[in-house]
């Protein structure tokens, strides 16, 4: 199993940045693509970013593109979600997710998911 825990969520004006954690543990070494995914209220789940462990390549929605930068530093099993020039659509719960798999937008592909964290942004 592996076990993910989501932090720096938080309340932010538009135009503000914030820096989102996630710290995996456990069976790592099975995991080869991580992603952010966000659920807004009333909304499906939808990507944000995708970083694979070995070569650090990304994948970015369209939405968020020039805006977030995800990152991950194996040494620590974290991946991170810089996040600026935040709008108020922005605002949504923020998912960790895990894969044995290549890099996908998919939300099927991941298997191993967080609980999430509060990203509010105020227009």
């Amino acid at each position: 199993q592996v076990q993910l825990v989501e932090s720096g969520g938080g309340l932010v004006q538009a135009g503000g940045s914030l820096r989102l954690s996630c710290a995996a543990s456990g069976r790592t070494f099975s995991t080869y693509t991580m992603a952010w995914f966000r659920q807004a209220p009333g909304k499906e789940r939808e990507f944000v970013a995708a970083i694979t462990w070995s070569g650090g390549n990304t994948l970015y929605a369209d939405a968020v593109k020039g805006r977030f930068t995800i990152s991950g530093e194996n040494a620590r099993n974290t991946v991170y979600l810089q996040m600026s020039s935040l709008k108020p659509e922005d605002t949504a719960v923020y998912y960790c997710a895990a894969s044995a798999l290549r890099l996908a937008t998919t939300r099927g592909v991941y298997r191993y998911w967080g609980q999430g964290t509060q990203v509010t942004v105020s227009s």
